[in-house]
């Protein structure tokens, strides 16, 4: 496994972990690396420190600094509010994957039970839904299963 900073277009920072280099520019070159904030797909690799280990005589181990944090935790206000509004959405609503806009349009004609639901749609299919009436809003982020 190999860990990377990364930053989008927009200028926002996030790291993530893969399984090696080529990995990474595999997944990159599919569109499947997106920012943890926008969720832009023009992503690219930032200026990383390297990781050196200590040798085995080492006297001790060097104190973390704390300065990187987490690799979960959010690096601003808007990515705990992006991170929070993703947890909701996931813990209150089926992720129905690419089938979202033919379950949108079920539950909005009564064909099946009324359910908070996510997915993806193509930008068609979207904007179908949203001339026959059928309430729906784009999400700031890439669902789950699709990230990193």
């Amino acid at each position: 496994m190999i860990h990377f900073d990364l930053k989008c277009a927009e200028g926002h920072s996030f790291d993530s972990w893969f399984q090696s280099s080529d990995a990474f520019d595999k997944l990159l070159a599919a569109g499947h690396v997106a920012c943890a904030v926008c969720g832009s797909t023009s992503v690219e690799k930032a200026l990383m420190a390297p990781r050196v280990r200590p040798s085995r005589n080492a006297a001790a181990p060097a104190p973390d600094t704390g300065t990187k944090g987490a690799l979960s935790a959010p690096k601003s206000e808007a990515e705990a509010a992006l991170a929070e509004l993703r947890r909701k959405v996931e813990a209150n609503a089926t992720y129905v994957g690419g089938n979202f806009a033919k379950e949108a349009r079920a539950i909005h004609d009564g064909d099946q039970p009324d359910r908070p639901i996510y997915g993806e749609a193509k930008p068609e299919e979207a904007r179908a839904l949203i001339e026959d009436g059928v309430p729906v809003l784009p999400l700031p982020f890439t669902p789950g299963r699709k990230t990193n």
